[in-house]
């Protein structure tokens, strides 16, 4: 008989899969206006301030029961903190200031290979031939997209420091997404666990938010300005970081990386609707290797091993 419990969580699992683009993409979105009255690190500061506070009531049992487990792997969790809340949160913020919403929607998409690689590397994980072929298909839709469907565009590229410090933001998240699945951190429930990375990159970023606040003599006081926190704070930070982590614990790190590429898709419609660029040609010719890639390397085979079986 078949398991329902499992294909639920399966379904269930997937569903939020195809969600979590859009709410990583959003961070870009709603901080590309932001930066212009908030700084990098007071806004990543805030931002994790204010998920970890929201959190805190919903976690807060859970936390203290985890806390053994959480001061025995204090130092990996404050690297992960490092790289997913002050690379990932103010870097990604500082780069926006240099490049624009739609670059670095497209070099993040970059990190499902990233991640492959990585677990490939230290972890001996065998890659599948159609893993390469998806992952392939989707490297050919996002150099369609960057270089606007032109080969001379390709030749000609230029990086700016924006585009460069997204690449570390990518690398950054790639290590993360791989960290985030060691052993001795699954006693630790998803949300609590989060929250623990929560606080400990809201403590990470304090220091230099404050000095950024001291130099500039910027405060974010303005309406617009704390709607922009909340956005990243709530939709940005605790939908889409709760809803990758329990992705990775219930498939893996690779195949939950692989649902980033659809941050190209989301994140440029996104830009269209609220950002005001404009959909072109080639958008929808990147579209197309990116998705059949996606289920080329991600989609179960299994199924239909257990469909021609029954």
């Amino acid at each position: 008989m078949p398991n329902t419990n499992a294909n639920t969580k399966w379904a269930s699992t997937y569903a939020l899969l195809f969600l979590m683009p859009v709410f990583m993409s959003s961070n870009i979105i709603i901080a590309k206006p932001a930066i212009s009255q908030t700084e990098p690190w007071t806004l990543a500061f805030f931002r994790w301030g204010v998920a970890s506070l929201i959190l805190l009531p919903f976690i807060m049992k859970d936390l203290k029961a985890s806390l053994p487990v959480i001061k025995a792997n204090l130092k990996l969790l404050c690297f992960m903190a490092f790289l997913a809340m002050w690379i990932c949160g103010a870097i990604v913020y500082l780069a926006l200031r240099e490049t624009s919403a739609t670059n670095g929607t497209l070099i993040y998409s970059a990190a499902p290979a990233l991640i492959l690689a990585l677990e490939w590397i230290f972890r001996g994980r065998a890659i599948a031939p159609r893993e390469f072929a998806g992952i392939s298909l989707a490297v050919i839709g996002v150099f369609i997209i960057v270089t606007k469907g032109s080969l001379t565009n390709l030749l000609s590229l230029q990086i700016n420091s924006g585009d460069l410090l997204f690449a570390l933001c990518t690398l950054s998240w790639a290590i993360y997404s791989v960290l985030i699945k060691k052993s001795q951190l699954q006693a630790i429930p998803t949300l609590p666990l989060f929250g623990a990375l929560a606080i400990l990159g809201t403590v990470l970023l304090a220091p230099f938010a404050i000095a950024e606040m001291i130099i500039t003599k910027s405060v974010p006081v303005t309406s617009d300005a704390w709607l922009s926190i909340g956005g990243v704070a709530l939709i940005a930070s605790i939908a889409s970081f709760s809803t990758y982590q329990y992705s990775i614990r219930v498939i893996g790190p690779s195949i939950a990386g692989m649902f980033m590429y659809l941050m190209t898709p989301y994140g440029v419609g996104m830009a269209v609707l609220f950002l005001g660029e404009k959909l072109q040609p080639y958008h929808y010719l990147g579209f197309l290797p990116i998705m059949t890639g996606l289920l080329l390397a991600t989609f179960p085979v299994s199924l239909f091993r257990k469909k021609a079986s029954t």
